[in-house]
């Protein structure tokens, strides 16, 4: 078991985790609105274009997996079924953007979203917000938020391409188009993976294979100075081979299929100098999953499910040191299944009016506050509140952040409507989350530190009840913790990041069987450590460290899972100015390790590639 020190601890508090960032950092997750990192009071993680490039991952989570307040579990092979966790939330209590639109599954049980089929692809940026956040973002922001987006349009005429081959004969290639002529700005791109993958049964021998296809779209047209059209696409295509095992794990011949569809359409006017702006945009999503016991028969059982949302959203700045931001929204999700010889659909309604201030009273400060209010057509109306503030006594070498969120997380539909285990009186899950942090810029900006204490207390948390045999507001739990990061760079060529995090998340609902346990795949300590160096002769080298401590794989505490650590390493070398040779080893060491109990990890894998720009 992986154990951690108090003096190893101490030492990453001290000297700890994640992405460089300066107050120039623009960030969309804590207001809805483009705004300058120092204004907003949230623990806010920017995982770069730069920074995806130089990793090298092919998985988004694998990025997620480095920062701070995050925890994963996968099932199996790449393409599984991948949760996450923001500061020990239920992994449904975490929203998804993928640009600008929420991909989270009304067909899901608890409408959460599987990271296991988001690739980096032609991921150009992730932002993750971690406190609830349900003023900005409405349902299920109790965790918080990750928003990725693709690529914006290059200035002129840019293309990148990049293919990869590796272990378990996987192949990944990915390429992208984009430019911009006078008032038009337009790129697309696709991304290509296949593996054939290792056994999702921990003890299986057949090995599990994996295709994936992503493809992205978007374009702008700029009418005059003042209106603007934003059109944007993104597509999922998968097919995954899967264990599925009650008991003992074992092999077996299931298939599951993705096909995944999110759009945006949305018109930007803005008025009297641009102190007066305007959004109004039509989002939809739809998540289409199949399921097969045997590949080439028909779809034994599936779901689908939509989302279409209607957004307005106004902003007003009075003077310079004041906005006002009011939208409102309407949302209409609805799932479908079939198999095993039924039918089911079911669909709601969501109105929501939303309220937020931004105010610099003086130079330095800035406080955010606002009001949400959100009337779904079964459960009724949830009102939620959220303030925060940002204080630098020294124009950003130093900032001092201070959050208050409410969160609240609408029951899904199945939740509401099954006919087996359905409850249609249920509330919404509630969440009051509190953080105070500290961003501190040393040596001239080669060095930054921040350090965050965070609390958040979740009433009404939806759970089966097996007394009943259907969904019930049972739940209560509480997490707590501290939160550490460090970026460096003492000289040019070196670049250093680490992140540290402590969350103790556990039960409070009283039941004598769960109460005070931990929550289950909720490791308690977590520690990663980056760093690249670029040699005077053009090569560039890396290693990443990630250690994961022990947490239980049930809710009842009896099934234990060995804490980790995992290490790789990376390099690449250009080929001329426009070409570039890159490689990897993951799991360094060939550690045995798993993130759910009794499904397979990779060990030790290598990967080599080359990339071209033009």
């Amino acid at each position: 078991m992986l154990k951690f020190t108090t003096l190893s601890l101490i030492a990453l508090t001290a000297a700890t985790p994640a992405f460089a960032q300066t107050g120039d950092d623009i960030v969309v997750t804590a207001s809805g609105i483009e705004q300058p990192r120092d204004e907003a009071g949230q623990a806010i993680t920017i995982i770069d274009a730069d920074t995806i490039e130089t990793r090298q991952s092919v998985d988004v989570v694998d990025l997620l997996a480095t920062t701070p307040g995050v925890r994963f579990s996968r099932t199996g092979s790449m393409g599984s079924v991948a949760s996450i966790s923001l500061r020990g939330a239920e992994t449904t209590q975490t929203l998804v953007l993928i640009d600008g639109v929420k991909v989270n599954d009304p067909s899901g049980i608890g409408d959460g979203y599987d990271f296991g089929h988001l690739l980096t692809g032609n991921i150009d940026r992730i932002e993750v917000l971690r406190g609830s956040n349900s003023v900005v973002h409405g349902s299920q922001a109790i965790g918080g938020v990750v928003s990725l987006t693709t690529a914006t349009p290059a200035e002129g005429f840019a293309g990148n391409a990049s293919a990869e081959y590796g272990y378990s004969d996987t192949l990944a290639a990915k390429a992208d188009v984009s430019g911009t002529a006078g008032r038009i700005a337009g790129g697309i791109g696709g991304a290509y993976f296949r593996t054939d993958g290792i056994s999702s049964a921990a003890t299986g021998t057949e090995k599990d294979g994996y295709k994936n296809f992503a493809g992205n779209a978007r374009l702008k047209v700029a009418f005059s100075d003042a209106l603007s059209l934003d059109l944007r696409g993104y597509y999922i295509n998968a097919d995954l081979d899967y264990d599925s095992f009650f008991g003992a794990p074992a092999d077996s011949a299931d298939v599951a299929k993705l096909d995944q569809y999110v759009g945006y359409a949305g018109l930007n006017l803005g008025l009297f100098d641009g102190r007066f702006t305007s959004r109004a945009a039509v989002t939809w999503m739809r998540n289409d999953r199949d399921y097969y016991f045997v590949r080439g028969t028909a779809p034994d059982y599936g779901y689908s499910g939509t989302n279409l949302r209607f957004e307005y959203q106004g902003v007003v700045t009075p003077v310079e040191q004041a906005k006002l931001i009011f939208g409102y929204e309407h949302e209409r999700p609805d799932y479908d299944f079939f198999g095993f010889g039924s039918t089911d659909s079911q669909r709601a309604n969501i109105d929501s009016v939303y309220a937020l201030g931004i105010v610099q009273p003086f130079a330095g400060l800035s406080v955010t506050g606002g009001v949400r209010h959100d009337d779904h057509s079964q459960f009724g109306g949830a009102t939620t509140f959220g303030a925060n503030a940002n204080y630098s006594p020294n124009e950003g070498a130093t900032n001092v952040r201070a959050s208050y969120g409410e969160g609240f997380k609408a029951p899904s539909l199945y939740q509401l409507y099954d006919a087996f285990s359905g409850n249609a009186t249920l509330r919404p899950e509630r969440s009051k989350s509190y953080d105070i942090g500290i961003d501190q810029s040393l040596a001239d900006g080669r060095a930054l530190v921040s350090l965050t204490a965070f609390l958040r207390d979740t009433t009404d948390q939806i759970n089966y009840d097996n007394a009943t045999f259907t969904y019930g507001n049972i739940d209560r739990t509480r997490a707590k913790g501290v939160e550490a990061t460090l970026a460096l760079k003492p000289v040019d060529a070196l670049n250093v990041t680490a992140s540290y995090s402590y969350i103790d998340a556990r039960d409070r609902s009283g039941r004598p069987v769960f109460d005070g346990k931990r929550l289950p795949r909720r490791a308690e300590h977590a520690v990663s450590l980056s760093a690249d160096y670029d040699w005077s002769f053009g090569l560039s080298t890396g290693a990443t460290l990630t250690m994961v401590g022990d947490s239980f794989d049930d809710a009842a505490n009896a099934v234990p899972l060995d804490g980790y650590a995992l290490a790789g390493i990376r390099a690449s070398v250009p080929v001329g100015p426009n070409f570039e040779i890159y490689g990897r080893v993951d799991n360094l060491f060939d550690a045995d390790y798993a993130t759910a109990f009794n499904y397979g990890t990779y060990g030790r894998a290598a990967y080599g590639g080359v990339r071209a720009r033009f």
